[in-house]
């Protein structure tokens, strides 16, 4: 063989060896690429076994409703239970998570104080190793809480909203009344509302006042209303608590075939339905959905995952004089 022909080989062989090695580094950062690219590690919690339970006061039944299933299903799943009130304050929640950090809280569910004002608190918490599953309520923000499971409003609100306009018979002066206006829920429901009320030419809005989700506050803006509307055939509340406010000023202006709906479902409502002076409600499984957190918390401690997407959605069911037996406690049994 000639010096040429050895020194072509020679070449050749060492062009291969290094395509070899070229081919094993880029095979080294391809398989690099997806451990770089990890999801989030799972929260571990901060240590305890309890689990804090924060809800708006538990002066509105819904409420307290919440804050009592989820205890008793914390509770039954051996966890210890602390149980507070934020009382709509984005404030004092911010200290009551702080509380729960100090007291190494294994996860935290929350009825929140407010779409926007919340999300440091959670991010705050997660910092913390303390997971928060969230009922009701949303926030501004994905990939902080761990769940955030809440009613259908949308569905809800316009499941109710046909119901209206049938009690009306597809004409007359309306007003509305508004829940907080920091709450996404209260511009969902009443967005859904007019989905379906709009769509009827017959039926006219002459007020619309925010009584922010209270009873007293309700009845004395209806109690305005109708004294510059006493014409008005029908109230559209975003709550239940509200309906029970303008149930009482409509009753004390002597008036009597006023359709009102709510959203919640509570046993006040279901009373009123009951006793006519309520049209109807679209109930939130406010237990079903507090135990569902309170579940979901267990298994993501446990295994890393909840199994679910974080957004959860809730079906309500249209409570009226029809099916409004099967209803108590914000719990519907067929």
């Amino acid at each position: 063989m000639t010096r040429f022909k050895k020194m072509f080989f020679v070449l050749m062989a060492l062009s291969m060896m290094a395509m070899a090695v070229a081919g094993c580094g880029g095979s080294d950062k391809k398989a690099a690429a997806p451990a770089a690219a990890t999801t989030q590690k799972a929260l571990k919690g901060g240590g305890s076994k309890i689990i804090y339970i924060i809800t708006p006061s538990h002066s509105n039944p819904f409420f307290k409703t919440e804050a009592d299933a989820a205890s008793a299903k914390a509770k039954a799943l051996g966890y210890q239970v602390k149980v507070v009130s934020h009382d709509d304050d984005a404030t004092k929640q911010s200290t009551l998570f702080d509380n729960a950090i100090s007291d190494k809280a294994a996860a935290i569910i929350c009825d929140n104080a407010g779409a926007d004002a919340t999300v440091a608190a959670v991010k705050k918490a997660r910092d913390a190793q303390i997971p928060t599953f969230l009922i009701d309520r949303e926030i501004n923000g994905k990939g902080i809480a761990i769940a955030q499971i809440v009613a259908n409003n949308y569905q809800g609100a316009k499941a109710i909203a046909e119901v209206f306009v049938e009690k009306m018979g597809e004409k007359g002066n309306y007003a509305e009344l508004l829940g907080k206006e920091s709450d996404t829920n209260a511009g969902v429901r009443s967005s859904a509302f007019h989905e379906v009320i709009d769509k009827y030419k017959g039926l006219k809005m002459v007020a619309k006042q925010t009584a922010n989700w209270e009873q007293a506050e309700a009845y004395q803006k209806t109690e305005t209303i109708l004294q510059s509307h006493p014409d008005i055939k029908g109230i559209i509340c975003g709550n239940d608590t509200m309906a029970m406010g303008a149930i009482a000023a409509v009753k004390n202006a002597g008036l009597k075939n006023v359709a009102i709906i709510g959203v919640d479902g509570s046993d006040e409502a279901a009373a009123a339905i009951k006793a006519g002076t309520m049209t109807g409600t679209a109930l939130q499984q406010a237990a079903r959905i507090a135990e569902m957190s309170v579940e979901q918390a267990d298994k993501y401690l446990k295994t890393g995952s909840t199994g679910k997407d974080e957004k959860q959605l809730i079906d309500c069911i249209a409570i009226t004089s029809k099916n409004v037996d099967k209803l108590h406690t914000f719990v519907y049994k067929e």
